[in-house]
Parts: structure tokens; C-alpha cells; sequence
């Protein structure tokens, strides 16, 4: 992207920071959780120095939106000696930066010595690796100024893909014969065109603390064939999807060719005025510029005509005749005015019967959807702070750019969920159900009612409905992370989910199920408890989605006798066999998700032997024959957890008792749940202690459902969507902390 239109068109979120010093910040970086895409792209301003910071100390020194390049200060590795051969200074800085690949075509790697040899330890599809270079010299005879060909200095080119590193300089013989003239062995990665070597380097080079180093940086993971149908894919209007070439992982926004501004902002993409261009595309002697969104045209001014053989106004020429009588022009041009007049006024009259026919229809649907009985009901609640808003079909429709395919997020036996953006910039997931039962208008009512005034930090909140459609509209906030599911069972996403953010989202999950069952006004059973069905925030909090099989609970009934709905691997026995659904429904189903995220397993696999395709049956099994221990996920288990892990699985185990009178309330499993997770944190709280305060303590979180969720940014979308959340990136020097 240009200087010119970087400056013309916005290029951060509204009421964000979009420059540090001489560096400018577009979207998806940005100086506030609010203001970035994730934890990948915050950055830090440092209002004294004016200088933008990655991580804990990476100097930003240019951002680019048309590469996908972050320009860095990287630090210089050196190991130094004394003249007796004694070690000094030893600098071995690294590079921490998963989510964005290290360039293999703007870097080099560069090792400077006499008595040298040094390593970039590396990695490279999720494997270690190495490479490396050496200088030896006796001398500085050989040693030739501005070249870097192994005598003095030598340097080889990066791999593609490689993310991470680690520089490692080293020396032969501890640079004794050498020390008058080379105490030192250095190593770094820079631009070549910005390092031109000189034989003072081999004694000063230490004072040259970085050198300029380019990171590719694209968003997520997936390619655009799989990004584009996912709920946190983020290229904006008019911009298309690209891979970035040379192994770089994710896909990159571009504007489309008319258009300019920041492709990651959901309207940054802007028409260019190829009009006001100089020299300008017409031929202004014979044509005028029009334009028009994303291109422009020439008219031929009056007495010139398109010879049709030159475009763009070029190949206009003078008519054949044209100082005639004004009369042959002046007859036409009246029939022609008449004729439009005519064309204008019936198509007036056929728009506004449109118009009208239109209204009544949205009128007629709103009625037949239960809009009064639902404005009738939101009066009572005046009071509150948050009712279910009730949306226009052209609100929605411009959210989603008329329902467009390409806003597609996911799409389920009982409808399509969409991706929109509201005129206040909220995105939001809207669901277009498939099938409306007329016969149940009042009960929908009243659970559009119930789920918009939920107001738990983990549970994905409804806003509000469309009633002026044939099939109601529901509208939901914006969930960034995906589902719980992708992140087990992918396998480069569970590696980032340790035991500690599995407890802590089996617990919150808890909570909010509890929070259903026993808090709201009236009980709700959810029906349908899966990995699927919860989703993720970028802090790795759980969010419970999915209410299309929900069902309000009456306060006097303990049992539902209803048809049986749900998914196979995590449905209650008891409720399949008798039709009595009960809230311990919900209990066996979290029970199921529990045994996932121990064992890291499907609820039902056919790859698995007959007796062990059920995960509830292989779970129990092997807890009721001491063999848990053998089918555990490796990656959560150490020898400072193995206990808690014991207790977590006694509880899913009686949560996946077959009969429902034996297994716990969601509430006692919150608790305990819960109290395991404060163990983890404060050592000193021991399971064995429950005195009354302890027991107050645990009980506590359950009932702390105010905490608003960050940025309003959620999703209901249940399909398989997963982005990893990336750890900061970190350069350390081992010995000073730089």
C-alpha cells in the first residue's frame, strides 16, 4: 500500500491509535485489546521514546499491509574472550514468535569472526532444526571490505517456513590466537541490503546492538479455500482473500483493483477517484471522466462519437455532420426526453406498488411471528437495562450484504448462520432457521425473551430476532476462537490447550450450565451440551452456543416427556430410552465433554474398537479397572497435577452414571470444579479444609454473572472453526535482560 493511501483512507478501528512515532499501526495491530485482532497483533507505545513495541522489547520499525510484512530490531548473539582465553561478554538472543514466519527472502543469516562458528536453531513444521556457518582466519590479511564470503564473514540464506529461533555463536579456540584483532564471535539476522561488511566489525561489532529484520505476517492458520467459511474470517468489503506465498501459514486481505485502504477493516477497502488521477485517463478534449464504484468510464463530449476502436474516451471523433442545424438535434433530443419522462413515471408507480406489496408482506409475517405478543412482553420489561431488541429485515440484510453466500459461517440441519456488521461496526452471527412450527409462536416468544436477558460472562448472548421475515431471524453477539471441539482434536491447536485452561473451561462450562438450571427466571435445559457447542474467546474462556434445541423447564415439572433431540456420543441413555428429559440430561452430556478434554478423544468413533466407540463407556471402563492413567491426553499430564487430574475424572465419571437420580446437579459439579481450579492456583487452600469459609469461597464464582464480555465480539457458530492464540513474542537476551 502506498504513502498516498495510507493517508487518504482509515487504517485503524475507530478511536484507535494508528501511529507511534514515525510508525503507522493498521488494523488487525492495534495498542488495546479492543484496538487488535488478538494477542498476535497487540503492540505497545512507548510515549517517551515514541517507539511502537512488540512483545517485551522488539522495536516496530514499519508495518506493511500490502507484503504482510513487520519490520523488527533484531538483537546481535555474541560470546566474547578475554586475551587468557577466559569467557566474557556471552549474548545469546531469541526469538519467540509462533504466529508470524521469520522471511526467508529479506533475511539472511550472518556469522562474523576469525575463529567462528555459530547456529540459527530453528523450527520448522512444528520440528527443530539447525543451520549454520563458519569463518576462520589468521589474519586480516585476506579480509576484503564489503564482502561476506567466509573470510571474516559468511552468511546463508533462511528456509522457508521457519518460525522461532535461537542464535548461537561460538568459537574454536576461544579466539586466543585472534584476540588482538577478533575477541568476539557474532551472529544475526538482517536484511542483506542493509549490513555491508567491514573489517572493524570483527572488534566493534558489539556496539552495534540491532540490526533490521522482516517477519511475514498473515492471519490464522488456514488457507482462503477453508478461512473464507469460517466465523473469524476478516477480510472487509470489496477486498478478496490471498496465500501468502513462501511457506507462510494463513491467508492475507487485498483490495480489489479499484479500491484502496486497509483490507482487514470491514468497510476499509474505498472506491478510487480515478478521475481526479493526473494525467487524467480521458481525453479531456474530446471525453469526460465519469466515475463509477471500482473503475471509471469516458462519455464522448456532445458533437464527438466512439469510433469503437479505442477505449477510455481516447478514440472519440468528431461526428459526421455535426454543424447541421441545431434543429436535427434539437427534434430528437425532445422525443427522447418525452420517452424518458414516460419510462421514469410508470417505473415510479410500478416501485411504489412494489413498495407497498413489500410492506404489507413484512407486516403479515411480523404478526404471523408473534411481533405483538413480543412488543407486548418487552413493555413489561422497561426497567431492565438489556431487552431483546427487535431488528428490521434491511438492518440484517445491509448486515449481510443481502444474505450474501461469501457471509456464510456455518450451516446445521436446523438453519444458516451468517456473518454481519451493524451500522454501529458490532459484528454479530445471524441464524436463519429453516422451519418455523406456527403452532409454538408463543413459547419461541418467550424463550427470545428468557436467552436475551442472560446475562452470564459464559454464555454467547442472544441480542434479539427478525420477526418481518417468513422464518424468524435470530440474532447473536461474536465469538473470535472457535469451537471447543477444534481445539481438541486438531492437532496443532491442542498443543496450546494445557491442563490449566482445560480445567478452567470444564469449569466455567460448568458454571454456566448451573447457572441455567438453577438462576434464571425460568430453568433452561440446554438439550444439546457438546465440544461443538462451546466456544472459545480469545482468552481461552468458554462460551456456551447453540439454543436451537433448548427447552424452558416449568419450575413444577422435574420431567419433560418430549421427542428426543441431541447428538449421538453425548446423549443420556435414560433419555433416549424414555423420552423424560430431565436437567441430569445436561449433567451426563457435560460428563461426555469432561472425557474429551482428559482424553482428548471423540465422543463416538468408529475407529475405535465396538465396545469402545461410546468415549462415556471407554471412559468409565477404564476409570472402574484403574487404567485411566493409560488413555489420558499426554500433553496435559505431569507429575504436579496427576491428582487433580484423578479428581476432575471421578467427577465426569459420576456425571456418566447411567441412571440420572445418581449423578450430581450441574451446580455440585460447578463447585467442585471450581475448587479444584482455586487449589491449582493458591496452594494453601487443601482439599481437605472445608470449613464453612472454604465451602463460601468455592461456592462463590458460580454466582458472578455481571462481567461483561470484552468488546462485545462473539459468535453462535457451532462449525468446526478454530484460531490459534498465539503466544507474545519475546526477544531475550540471556545475560542482561535486554
Amino acid at each position: 500500500m502506498g504513502a498516498a493511501a495510507v493517508d487518504k483512507f482509515q487504517i485503524a478501528k475507530p478511536n484507535c491509535l494508528d501511529r507511534c512515532g514515525d510508525v503507522q499501526i493498521p488494523y488487525p495491530f492495534g495498542t488495546t485489546k479492543r484496538c487488535s485482532l488478538n494477542g498476535d497483533f497487540f503492540l505497545r507505545c512507548n510515549d517517551s521514546s515514541g517507539q511502537l513495541i512488540a512483545g517485551i522489547n522488539l522495536a516496530v520499525a514499519k508495518i506493511s499491509i500490502m507484503d504482510g510484512e513487520l519490520d523488527i530490531l533484531m538483537y546481535v548473539a555474541n560470546q566474547c574472550y578475554e586475551i587468557n582465553g577466559v569467557l566474557g561478554d556471552n549474548n545469546n538472543p531469541w526469538l519467540s514468535y509462533p504466529a508470524f514466519t521469520v522471511s526467508n527472502t529479506k533475511n539472511r543469516f550472518f556469522t562474523i569472526g576469525c575463529d567462528t562458528y555459530a547456529y540459527l536453531n530453528a523450527y520448522r513444521n512444528n520440528e527443530r532444526f539447525s543451520i549454520g556457518c563458519m569463518s576462520i582466519c589468521r589474519s586480516l590479511q585476506n579480509v576484503e571490505n564489503g564482502s561476506c564470503t567466509g573470510i571474516g564473514c559468511c552468511q546463508v540464506e533462511i528456509p522457508k517456513g521457519l518460525k522461532n529461533f535461537t542464535l548461537d555463536p561460538r568459537s574454536y579456540r576461544k579466539h586466543i590466537n585472534v584476540s588482538e584483532f577478533n575477541p568476539c564471535s557474532f551472529a544475526f539476522v538482517t536484511r542483506p541490503e542493509e549490513f555491508n561488511f567491514s573489517s572493524v566489525y570483527l572488534k566493534s561489532l558489539r556496539e552495534k546492538e540491532t540490526y533490521p529484520m522482516v517477519l511475514d505476517w498473515a492471519i490464522g492458520d488456514e488457507k482462503c479455500d477453508t478461512a473464507q467459511n469460517k466465523p473469524d474470517y476478516v477480510c472487509g468489503g470489496n477486498s478478496s482473500c490471498e496465500n501468502p506465498p513462501n511457506g507462510v501459514d494463513g491467508y492475507r486481505c487485498k483490495c480489489k483493483e479499484g479500491y484502496e485502504g486497509n483490507p482487514y477493516l470491514p468497510d476499509g477497502c474505498q472506491d478510487i477517484n480515478e478521475c481526479e488521477a493526473y494525467p487524467n485517463p480521458c481525453d479531456i478534449t474530446t471525453s469526460r471522466c465519469n466515475n463509477i464504484d471500482g473503475d471509471f468510464t469516458c462519455t464522448c463530449l456532445d458533437g464527438y462519437e466512439d469510433d469503437g476502436k479505442i477505449m477510455n474516451g481516447k478514440g472519440c471523433r468528431l461526428k459526421a455532420g455535426a454543424n447541421r442545424s441545431k434543429i436535427n438535434i434539437i427534434i430528437p433530443l425532445a422525443v427522447g426526453i418525452g420517452l424518458i419522462g414516460l419510462f421514469m413515471g410508470g417505473s415510479s408507480i410500478y416501485c411504489g406498488l412494489q413498495r407497498r406489496k413489500f410492506i404489507k408482506l413484512k407486516e403479515k409475517f411480523f404478526q404471523q411471528n408473534g411481533g405483538s405478543l413480543l412488543q407486548e412482553k418487552l413493555s413489561n420489561y422497561r426497567a431492565s437495562t438489556e431487552v431483546a431488541k427487535i431488528f428490521s429485515v434491511e438492518e440484517l440484510e445491509k448486515a449481510t450484504n443481502n444474505f450474501d453466500k461469501s457471509k456464510i459461517l456455518g450451516e446445521g440441519g436446523y438453519g444458516t448462520v451468517y456473518r454481519g456488521v451493524l451500522l454501529d461496526n458490532k459484528i454479530v452471527a445471524i441464524k436463519k432457521s429453516k422451519i418455523c412450527d406456527k403452532t409454538q409462536i408463543e413459547q419461541f416468544i418467550n424463550e427470545v425473551i428468557v436467552l436475551t436477558q442472560i446475562n452470564h460472562r459464559n454464555v454467547v448472548r442472544m441480542l434479539g430476532c427478525c420477526l418481518e421475515t417468513e422464518v424468524p431471524l435470530l440474532v447473536y453477539e461474536f465469538i473470535t476462537n472457535g469451537t471447543l471441539s477444534s481445539h481438541i482434536h486438531d492437532r496443532n491447536l491442542s498443543s496450546s490447550l494445557s491442563w490449566e485452561k482445560r480445567l478452567k473451561i470444564a469449569s466455567e462450562t460448568a458454571g454456566a450450565l448451573a447457572y441455567l438450571h438453577s438462576s434464571t427466571s425460568v430453568p433452561i435445559l440446554h438439550r444439546d451440551v457438546k465440544t461443538a457447542n462451546i466456544l472459545l474467546d480469545e482468552n481461552y474462556s468458554a462460551k456456551v452456543a447453540d439454543f436451537g434445541t433448548s427447552i424452558l423447564a416449568p419450575l413444577d415439572q422435574t420431567e419433560l416427556s418430549t421427542l428426543v433431540k441431541g447428538t449421538f456420543g453425548y446423549l443420556d441413555p435414560e433419555y433416549f430410552y424414555s423420552n423424560q428429559l430431565t436437567e441430569k440430561s445436561d449433567v451426563y452430556s457435560f460428563g461426555v465433554v469432561v472425557a474429551e478434554l482428559l482424553t482428548g478423544k471423540k465422543a463416538l468413533s468408529f475407529d475405535r474398537p465396538e465396545k469402545d466407540r461410546s468415549l462415556a463407556m471407554y471412559f468409565n471402563s477404564a476409570v472402574k479397572e484403574d487404567r485411566l492413567h493409560q488413555i489420558l491426553d499426554d500433553q496435559i499430564v505431569n507429575d504436579g497435577n496427576i491428582n487433580v487430574i484423578d479428581e476432575v475424572a471421578n467427577i465426569a465419571k459420576s456425571c456418566l452414571s447411567v441412571r440420572g437420580e445418581d449423578r450430581p446437579t450441574m451446580k455440585e459439579v460447578a463447585m467442585e470444579l471450581e475448587g479444584l481450579r482455586i487449589m491449582g492456583k493458591h496452594p494453601w487452600v487443601k482439599a481437605d479444609l472445608y470449613t464453612e469459609e472454604t465451602e463460601y469461597l468455592l461456592g462463590a464464582p458460580t454466582h458472578s454473572f455481571n462481567i461483561d464480555v470484552y468488546n462485545g465480539s462473539s459468535s453462535t457458530i457451532t462449525t468446526d472453526v478454530g484460531l490459534e492464540s498465539m503466544r507474545n513474542q519475546v526477544v531475550k537476551p540471556l545475560d542482561d535482560g535486554r
